[in-house]
């Protein structure tokens, strides 16, 4: 039987692959969190962790009439990413992929009431979140496997729960040990053009608005505390501050890992920043040794 041994909700904003020194600038000389935190996660759980497979939520990634779920053998070439070629520009990957676990997610599609399609065309564009995260955690662990999950622009909370369970079934059928990337922002609205470049800073002051910012940080509370079930009752609430795809990263995972009743705290390992209005931050859901569930808890 397969397994989900690890999750995280995780920022792949661009300045993360920006150097140093240009982070640096944009920050009044200060590095953002979010970088160190990375490193810090590849030495503590990428590196070290028992696992086969990374599943990665891609919040960039959009489809329209279904969920694709990359199923390569293998993908590998240089990336330069159409949002901003200035600061990401011809990244090299080469990662495996998971194809019998691609199709395995995508068969459960239909029991569970939505439309996943597993795609194995090598010529499949690629998104930055995914080549983002995969050069911090991925570069180098050559025997570990990556793949991509898109986020469907027309569906809505019921959808991306429901493929979140169908997610969750098929690791369990399957032989694999996972570990689940959420991939995308909290709140998440920029500033018009003309004054972005004033909210460049990662303080949290920038955050778009006050509201946004106390929404987030009360959801960060409830992470805290395995309160995954206040999350999912107030996503209607939440939706006003605008969550980067509508939050299905988010709710995909934990869709996958039990829902309402998924209760594993989550470990804040970076700063709360700022990304011109956008919210950013990492945080990381280990599988607590009682199960992801409060009903496996209870047994």
């Amino acid at each position: 039987m397969g397994e989900v041994v690890a999750a995280g909700l995780l920022s792949h904003v661009p300045t993360i692959m920006l150097p140093k020194a240009t982070r640096l600038e944009l920050n009044a000389g200060k590095e953002i969190s979010l970088v160190p935190a990375l490193e810090q996660l590849r030495a503590d759980v990428f590196d070290t962790y028992d696992y086969d497979t990374v599943l990665l939520i891609d919040s960039h990634w959009f489809t329209t009439v279904e969920f694709v779920i990359t199923a390569q053998d293998r993908r590998s070439g240089l990336f330069t990413a159409e949002e901003l070629p200035r600061g990401m520009c011809r990244i090299p990957y080469d990662w495996r992929g998971d194809p019998e676990l691609a199709h395995a997610i995508a068969e459960q599609g239909q029991p569970h009431g939505t439309w996943i399609t597993a795609n194995d065309d090598h010529y499949l564009p690629l998104y930055y979140p995914s080549v983002n995260l995969w050069s911090y955690l991925g570069k180098g662990n050559d025997d570990k496997a990556w793949m991509s999950m898109s986020v469907c622009q027309t569906g809505d909370t019921e959808d991306f729960l429901r493929v979140g369970r169908a997610i969750g079934a098929a690791i369990t059928a399957s032989e694999r040990k996972v570990i689940i990337i959420a991939t995308g922002s909290m709140s998440h609205t920029f500033y018009p053009l003309r004054e972005l470049r004033k909210h460049e800073a990662s303080d949290p002051s920038h955050i778009f608005s006050p509201q946004a910012r106390e929404a987030d940080l009360q959801r960060l509370q409830w992470f805290a505390l395995g309160r995954h079930d206040l999350v999912l009752d107030t996503m209607g609430e939440f939706m006003q501050y605008r969550p980067e795809g509508k939050f299905a990263h988010y709710l995909m995972m934990a869709a996958a890992l039990g829902e309402a009743d998924f209760c594993a705290p989550g470990v804040q390992l970076s700063d709360y920043e700022n990304s011109i209005g956008t919210s950013q931050v990492h945080v990381w859901f280990d599988r607590p040794a009682t199960g992801w569930t409060r009903k496996e808890a209870a047994v």
